[in-house]
């Protein structure tokens, strides 16, 4: 029996077989399809009696060695790996949800999920209930008779809230749903669902797990029975991740601990900062003391993750001029990058909800959301503060 070790160790050591040429690093398989030796191995393999790899579509030995350490990490039986966060996403739903069903969510989701939630579900009779992630009351009121599957985000996006993953698979176990958990922001080094009772776990790679913002990708984990559905939709629709992407994503997987560590370790000292700037009016950060759901964070999670959320006295007019003045860190929507990102959600990555929807969540004006990278932590605070001071002028 093959020894198991850490997780950390598996993201690094897992590897496909070798070819003939002994390769340390493993090759990329750029290649759309596969070859057979006779027309019977080649009926047997389309049979499923013999595994194979078939067309690259469906499976790829590159894709297969990410997806095994993604579950390796998580603790998963298996796993499909999707071109984008997004596609993984929303392949769960489609794979999974019949017309008719509906589907519990935390209110504080990425606005592309709130996309797919109140507008192209609903075209399958597939409805969705949003609930505050902190109000466990909630949860129990959106229950309905055809409820089959709840879906959170902790920490959330942009918010940094937090769900009690401890009481969220006790509350699934016991109204028979399946628990989707969306664990992008911890990643599977900081955080592991699966334990708690989360049936599925999703990533998208593209940020934290890729960690460079060179590629683009998405990952279903879990139970098998669910990941054979979500195959077989992945398989007919298309939404497969590129070879070269899961080379890469592959390799990023060897480094994520190492860069989690230092994005938590930078991103705390950057919340304990700005939790004493004149210019904000609030930080949340899961492992500052002050977050709302602290105790919680420090139960299911190693360490805060790479996010700090803040609010910027001023409103929408200072948070421009922040924007505006800084020089250092980036402006783009994407996060999980090696650099500084400060984004304003309500115009960007959370614009096509309307204003109620982003105040039901928390997405004022003022919301700042810093991905903080990995260049030296003195830098990052120094670029944000003269931005800062730039902003009250």
């Amino acid at each position: 029996m093959k020894k198991r070790y850490r997780p950390e160790t598996e993201a690094v050591r897992i590897q496909i077989d070798k070819t003939h040429a002994q390769e340390h690093a493993n090759p990329m398989y750029l290649t759309s399809s596969f070859t057979y030796d006779n027309a019977e191995e080649m009926r047997a393999a389309f049979a499923g009696e013999l595994k194979r790899n078939i067309y690259s579509r469906f499976s790829n030995p590159n894709l297969q060695e990410f997806v095994d350490k993604i579950c390796a990490m998580e603790g998963a039986e298996a796993g499909y790996a999707f071109a984008t966060g997004m596609s993984a996403v929303f392949s769960t739903f489609a794979a999974l949800c019949d017309a008719g069903d509906h589907i519990i969510s935390c209110r504080s989701i990425f606005g592309s999920t709130h996309t797919v939630f109140n507008k192209i579900l609903p075209k399958w009779n597939i409805n969705t209930t949003y609930v505050d992630i902190k109000s466990p009351e909630e949860w129990h009121k959106a229950v309905q008779p055809n409820s089959k599957m709840l879906y959170v985000e902790t920490p959330t996006n942009p918010g940094v809230d937090l769900v009690d993953l401890k009481w969220l698979g006790q509350f699934v176990k016991e109204h028979e749903l399946i628990l989707v958990v969306d664990n992008c922001f911890a990643t599977p080094y900081l955080q592991q669902p699966i334990p708690f009772g989360a049936d599925l776990v999703i990533h998208s790679a593209t940020k934290f797990i890729d960690g460079q913002g060179r590629v683009l990708g998405g990952v279903t984990v879990g139970k098998k029975e669910l990941i054979e559905e979500i195959y077989a939709f992945g398989r007919s629709t298309g939404p497969a991740l590129s070879p070269f992407n899961a080379w890469v994503l592959s390799k990023s997987m060897e480094t994520l601990a190492v860069r989690m560590d230092k994005h938590c370790d930078s991103a705390l000292k950057v919340g304990e900062f700005l939790s004493s700037h004149k210019q904000v009016s609030w930080v949340k950060y899961p492992f500052l003391a002050s977050h709302p759901q602290y105790e919680i964070a420090k139960k299911q999670m190693k360490a805060g993750g790479g996010v700090v959320a803040f609010g910027i006295e001023g409103g929408l007019e200072a948070g421009i001029k922040f924007l505006n003045a800084i020089e250092m860190c980036s402006l783009t929507a994407n996060l999980g990058d090696s650099r500084t990102i400060v984004t304003h959600p309500s115009s960007t990555t959370h614009a096509k909800l309307s204003e109620d929807e982003r105040l039901k969540v928390d997405i004022t004006p003022e919301l700042i959301r810093v991905s903080v990278g990995l260049e030296h932590v003195d830098d990052i605070i120094e670029d944000i503060d003269q931005a800062l001071i730039s902003s009250k002028a």
